[in-house]
């Protein structure tokens, strides 16, 4: 660029970089975040024009409000046994963390991702959708899974890449593919499932399907291009589509105000494309029911789609790979305005009478056993580091319905030179 004469009578411009409220050493100040009273927020009919709910992307809908009980018309007004169900669900998946977490630590994996303090984003959402209902996740939904029943163990094999994974080691662990689970093949490549779950939400509404779609990303991913391009796919087609965005604050070391948080909500993306937005007190249970709830039946109903920004945080680092330390500050998880929400639905099911302290540690107990025994079963299929788990060839297989001549020769060679280099 070339340089131009200045301005005498204009001020210099200057460029804006973000900055996180604080730093390591910095004190923790929460102050800018407005946290609405519980139960403050209006529910509009499901069949409402997205222009008449302009304040639900810029509020906050909440239903547990400081002594944990449910209030407003955003109570879902849950039976007793949904209610144990999504504590006991999310209580497991933080159990699942703890351990495959130290199992990584010990050398038994190469890579694990915990979703600590986000754990209601998944659980509850999966909780208010349908089964068959088709979710494309991103690397932080794994309550998805045990809210639907998927094995444990089946999960630690693809974990430990290990000869029992139905994946045969060719993804990343923690990134599954159950499709009997309605639950598509998880990506590393961030918002992919973006495009990907409106496609299918519109591929189902073709075929006069009943089955909505629902989709997961970070709001660092915003900022991608397959972002915008589903949102206007979704709005031109009307396609029966959830698009959660789960506002932790923290892009790995970035932190939301590099993906515009500094200006906006994520919500109020929807505003731009014409469809419904929510933001949700992603700590709030019943909060993430009851918002997923309104957009299922809002899509079911061929009104559109909705995108919901879950506000909440990730109390732990971006994976096994990060240290949190270098670039926060230490206190700012504690010092979160919206707390837990396992401690919150806890207290919130404690207040109705149907739990207790006891039967809750009991509980946590019985999950971490749970847990252990699954972890103890799957390494008898193996662990990182006792060598290859599945056959050599398998890399040149499941692409083609028939291995074309060009592999087969390759493979041929691979296999020559393997023997000749190992011949034990």
């Amino acid at each position: 660029m070339a340089d131009g004469p200045l301005r005498s009578n204009l001020p210099p411009l200057e460029l804006h970089v973000p900055e996180p409220r604080s730093r390591p050493g910095d004190p923790v100040d929460f102050s800018d975040v407005i946290v609405p009273a519980a139960g403050s927020m209006a529910r509009p009919d499901e069949a409402v024009s997205p222009h008449d709910m302009r304040d639900l992307s810029f509020g906050l809908v909440r239903v547990l409000d400081d002594d944990h009980k449910a209030v407003g018309a955003w109570d879902p007004r849950l039976p007793a046994e949904t209610l144990l169900k999504m504590l006991r669900t999310m209580a497991l998946t933080r159990a699942f963390d703890e351990r495959l977490y130290r199992a990584q630590r010990q050398g038994k994996t190469s890579f694990y991702m915990k979703c600590t303090g986000e754990e209601a984003t998944s659980v509850a959402a999966a909780a208010a959708m349908q089964g068959d209902d088709m979710v494309f996740p991103s690397y932080r939904q794994q309550g998805i899974l045990m809210w639907r029943g998927y094995a444990l163990t089946e999960m630690i094999n693809q974990i430990y890449s290990n000869r029992g994974d139905k994946l045969k080691g060719r993804q990343l662990p923690i990134m599954y593919s159950v499709p009997e689970l309605s639950f598509f093949t998880i990506s590393g490549n961030l918002a992919t499932q973006y495009p990907q779950a409106v496609g299918w939400a519109m591929a189902s509404a073709i075929k006069g399907d009943t089955r909505i779609a629902s989709c997961w990303c970070g709001e660092g991913s915003t900022a991608e291009g397959d972002f915008h391009s589903a949102m206007t796919f979704a709005s031109v087609y009307n396609a029966p589509t959830i698009l959660n965005v789960v506002n932790n604050q923290w892009a790995i070391s970035s932190f939301s105000g590099f993906a515009g948080a500094e200006r906006t909500t994520f919500a109020a993306r929807a505003i731009g494309y014409g469809i419904a937005g929510l933001r949700v007190d992603g700590n709030d249970a019943l909060a993430v029911y009851a918002a997923t709830q309104w957009a299922a039946e809002r899509a079911r109903s061929n009104k559109g789609p909705t995108l919901i920004e879950h506000f909440t945080y990730r109390a732990e680092g971006h994976s096994t790979s990060d240290d949190p330390s270098a670039y926060r500050s230490a206190q700012e998880s504690a010092e979160w305005p919206l707390g837990d929400p396992i401690h919150r639905l806890k207290q919130h099911v404690i207040g109705l009478g149907i739990w207790d302290d006891e039967r809750h540690a009991a509980m946590d107990l019985e999950l971490a056993e749970m847990v252990k025994a699954a972890t103890k079963q799957a390494e008898k299929n193996g662990v990182l580091g006792h060598g290859m788990h599945q056959p050599f060839e398998t890399m040149f297989e499941d692409v083609f319905e028939e291995l074309p001549w060009h592999l087969q020769e390759q493979m041929a060679q691979a296999l020559e030179e393997r023997a000749a280099k190992w011949p034990k």
